[in-house]
């Protein structure tokens, strides 16, 4: 499904617990959320120098797999293990649109139905060996193939033509993916059956966006490749480092590639090395690595350690709470809408939106961590976030307002419904952080003074299976629930609110919703203008209706040694997939 990365892309996760810093108050008297807020994404640049060792943090309870490979990997710290090395062909700028300076140039052309790729003439394999066309088509195979056994495939990448036959044993070759200049040529051209502006955007589900060494691996059956010592032990890579030591599960040994398209990186080594969670305060104090992140909930014992630069970045996500009004109809494949659910309501909805104190909970208890968000739309969306979107501010008389004016009226302490009959709203919540009980426990005080009586289905907070199982079944026993939403870089909201959607567990369905989804990835939406348009209309239309409430992001805090420049983590100065550019990392001379 497009828009759903296997990389932590999209899920449904905890209610603030993301969200949540170190219980208690801090000591420090100056005002942490000013603190954090004023924090940087980059470290200082300064004059660099060559040579030095750098130390980094791999944070796990478990031995990472060691998949090195983007089209056979399926979890974050593979990734992670790998970011040294495994470049992708295209970068971005701040708003993650393509930038053209990777170590690939990308052109979508609408009318044509078509993407060109143009690998550029210096990148090499860190054996010395060019990249090319040949090596960009081996990374759909891999995807494609049944044998290889890749979490890739989707029907997103089907769009390409040809791709669907090769993965039907149909043919041998894909028949979309035309090399011109030959399979050792830099040039491919993708012809697509139907385009979609969200291919303007990186990371949009419809292009696959690394390249695999296919002279280093087309002697190794697709079936052997994940369990492959070229995959395993000895991957090679075109990024500014290659792997030169790895102790499996544990650390990995990083030194520069000679054949770095960009030239040498300055560094002489960057190992890397796991450590278990609960260690990373007292790592940090000690000064232990040179990179290491910093748990949000760790936060508070670790702000105060000398020699480091602690740098921000803002995940694409926010938390929420949404408002069951329907149901997933499975046999039709669509959410299909109740208009006499409990919460069908919009001035329901509304005055329970207005009875949040978000601003206040995020001051209270995360120490500058988390921020009220106004809108489904992120602000790091550039130009498609609508800032005129305040969002539902706190305000308890506004909600009294509303639903006395609803017909809500008061019998003793609680409101009943417009027909008379008691109202008692069920909450679903996830177990999680030790603040999480306290964070709710305000939120169903504050429902209260506007008269709602809202209580905990099944009356606690639920374990992350049994959430799962209600919130995707459509568990009578959930009338509103709170989770996060994790975003892919293309901004579009039709997988997680469209009618076809299964994860649209609010289950509302619209006519007005559909018409915007669909204006906004029309072929009309190549007009910038237009799309921006359509993406603020959706979401003056979502703030009025709020069926989906946004609520809160959290800053995530890296600590990085004093001495080291060139650390980012701008997506600008990405090396394509969300990590720094290692090439540019370097000791201050």
């Amino acid at each position: 499904m497009k828009g759903i990365k296997l990389l932590g892309a999209i899920g449904l996760i905890s209610v603030v617990a993301l969200n949540l810093g170190a219980c208690g108050k801090s000591n420090n008297t100056q005002s942490s959320n000013t603190d954090v807020k004023n924090f940087k994404s980059a470290v200082p640049t300064k004059t660099a120098k060559k040579g030095g060792v750098v130390k980094v943090a791999i944070e796990t309870d478990t031995p990472f797999s060691g998949i090195f490979n983007y089209e056979l990997s399926t979890n974050t710290i593979d990734s992670e293990v790998m970011q040294y090395g495994a470049e992708t062909l295209f970068k971005t700028d701040n708003h993650y649109l393509y930038s053209n300076k990777g170590a690939a140039t990308i052109k979508i052309n609408p009318k044509a139905k078509t993407a060109t790729v143009n690998i550029k003439k210096d990148v090499k394999w860190s054996d010395g060996k060019p990249v090319t066309a040949k090596d960009y088509e081996y990374a759909y195979e891999i995807i494609a193939n049944k044998n290889s056994g890749s979490k890739r495939y989707s029907s997103s990448l089907t769009d390409l033509i040809g791709l669907e036959d090769y993965h039907d044993g149909k043919t041998k070759t894909i028949k979309g993916f035309e090399m011109p200049d030959g399979p050792n040529g830099r040039k491919a051209i993708l012809h697509f059956k139907t385009m979609k502006p969200g291919m303007m955007q990186a990371g949009n589900g419809y292009i696959w966006e690394n390249a695999v060494p296919y002279h280093y691996l087309k002697d190794v059956p697709f079936d052997k490749l994940i369990s492959s010592d070229k995959i395993r032990k000895h991957p090679i890579f075109f990024g500014p480092y290659k792997l030169s030591k790895i102790v499996p599960g544990q650390s990995l040994t990083w030194v520069p590639n000679e054949y770095y398209y960009q030239g040498q990186p300055k560094l002489d080594k960057i190992t890397a090395s796991v450590i278990s969670p609960n260690s990373v305060t007292q790592a940090i104090r000690s000064n232990k690595f040179d990179v290491i992140s910093v748990l949000n909930s760790q936060w508070g014992g670790a702000k105060q350690t000398k020699n480091v630069n602690f740098i921000k970045s803002i995940p694409l996500g926010y938390s929420y709470l949404a408002f069951k009004v329907g149901k997933w109809n499975a046999k039709k494949g669509e959410n299909v809408m109740d208009p006499d659910s409990k919460m069908s309501n919009k001035a329901l909805r509304q005055a329970i939106a207005y009875g949040m104190n978000v601003s206040a909970v995020d001051k209270r208890y995360t120490q500058g961590l988390s921020f009220k968000v106004p809108t489904l739309i992120p602000a790091q969306f550039g130009d498609y976030f609508d800032k005129s979107i305040k969002g539902y501010t706190y305000n308890i008389k506004k909600g009294n307002e509303l639903l006395d004016k609803a017909g809500y009226k008061k019998k003793g302490t609680y409101r009943v419904q417009p027909n008379g009959k008691p109202l008692t709203i069920n909450l679903a919540a996830m177990s999680g952080n030790s603040l999480q009980e306290a964070i709710i426990k305000n939120y169903i005080q504050q429902w209260k003074k506007e008269g709602l009586k809202v209580q905990l289905t099944g009356n606690r907070l639920i374990e992350l299976n049994s959430f799962y199982d209600k919130i995707q079944n459509d568990d009578p026993s959930v009338d509103m629930f709170m989770g996060v939403w994790n975003l892919a870089h293309e901004p579009s909201p039709n997988n997680l609110y469209g009618e076809k959607s299964p994860l649209n567990y609010s289950r509302f369905v619209t006519k007005k919703n559909n018409q915007l989804l669909e204006e906004m990835n029309s072929q009309k939406a190549f007009n910038h203008k237009y799309r921006i348009d359509k993406f603020h209309e959706w979401q003056k239309y979502m703030d009025d209706e709020a069926y989906v409430v946004p609520i809160s992001n959290s800053y995530r805090i890296t600590a990085v040694n004093k001495n080291i420049t060139g650390y980012s983590l701008q997506p600008s100065d990405s090396s394509g997939n969300s990590f720094p550019n290692w090439y540019k990392v370097a000791y201050v001379k």
